[in-house]
């Protein structure tokens, strides 16, 4: 029961001011006294009790017997069929000669406030490669350069117009599929040469740990989708596979690699410039690799995964 800071009467004291009365032969203006209520208020819960047993003294939900102007079924049910038609709110509520308000009402009650609950969600797909570097997935995050501490660290918007167009830079990570093992580097920009420089580095780092990378899965940039960045990987050996275009939960591991980077490094404290935040990273990619354990894996680290695949004693 959620009772106000100055309620006099709570279930308990209201049972033992209707026993007074019932049982015990109190009078009402004595009882209602006692209880620091008006004699009204102990003939309300008198009343209530009369009605409906002990049960009726709890606090009901505050909504009215009856309402003079409830929309009938049927308009409640028009009101559905027409959302169901990808039709607006507005539009509705004109066909219908009904406020908008109402309309909106109705729709949020029966949650179809938002076009997109119209669509069913697709079935959560979930896999995992077997071997490590079976499947290797890369991706990109840009990232603006911090040329001094900002006004959200530091309340102040004094100067801010200064740091207008400093630019972006760009988070680069490989993840492998089966070991979770991660590659980042933080990089100037995005485009072709960037990444393919980005690709030899990586494919050497799983390499150098076991994972021989045998497929590479990106999304669409246009750095991904360039003649040069795939006749880099028919030069290493590497089969392309793309993402389907708009559905980055394809390649939802890197995704979600990104999301943790982001929290727990790239915006997890203040740094003074771009190069101080790039040095934080070189920790963070080591305990994740090494010593962070891995819901997905069983809560083991990638290091522990890689090894276990691998048959490794380490």
């Amino acid at each position: 029961m959620n009772a106000h800071k100055n309620a006099r009467l709570t279930f308990y004291s209201r049972e033992l001011m209707v026993r007074r009365i019932r049982e015990e032969g109190w009078a009402v203006g004595e009882a209602a006294s006692s209880a620091g209520v008006s004699k009204r208020t102990a003939y309300k819960w008198l009343a209530r009790y009369r009605d409906g047993g002990a049960a009726a003294l709890h606090n009901a939900r505050p909504v009215p017997h009856r309402m003079r102007h409830r929309l009938a079924e049927a308009q409640i049910a028009a009101i559905e069929a027409l959302r169901r038609q990808r039709l607006s709110g507005p539009a509705i509520a004109r066909q219908l000669a009904l406020p908008r308000s109402t309309v909106g009402a109705v729709l949020r009650r029966l949650g179809l406030g938002r076009l997109k609950s119209l669509e069913e969600r697709p079935p959560v797909v979930r896999y995992e490669r077997k071997n490590p570097g079976e499947l290797i997935h890369l991706d990109t995050k840009k990232l603006g350069r911090i040329v001094r501490i900002g006004h959200r660290v530091t309340g102040c918007r004094k100067g801010q117009s200064n740091t207008r167009g400093t630019g972006w830079e760009a988070l680069h990570v490989a993840i492998d599929d089966a070991t979770r093992l991660a590659y980042t580097e933080v990089l100037p920009d995005e485009k072709k040469e960037t990444a393919i420089a980005f690709l030899f580095r990586s494919c050497a780092f799983f390499k150098a740990n076991g994972a021989v990378p045998e497929r590479i899965m990106t999304d669409n940039g246009s750095a991904y989708k360039s003649h040069a960045f795939r006749n880099a990987l028919s030069a290493a050996g590497l089969r392309h596979i793309r993402t389907k275009p708009y559905t980055p939960r394809t390649n939802g591991k890197a995704e979600r690699f990104i999301q943790t980077s982001l929290r727990e490094w790239a915006y997890a404290a203040p740094c003074e410039n771009s190069h101080e935040r790039a040095k934080a990273m070189i920790p963070f990619i080591d305990a994740y690799n090494t010593s962070r354990p891995h819901s997905a894996l069983a809560f083991q680290t990638p290091w522990q995964r890689l090894n276990n695949l691998l048959g490794n004693d380490s």
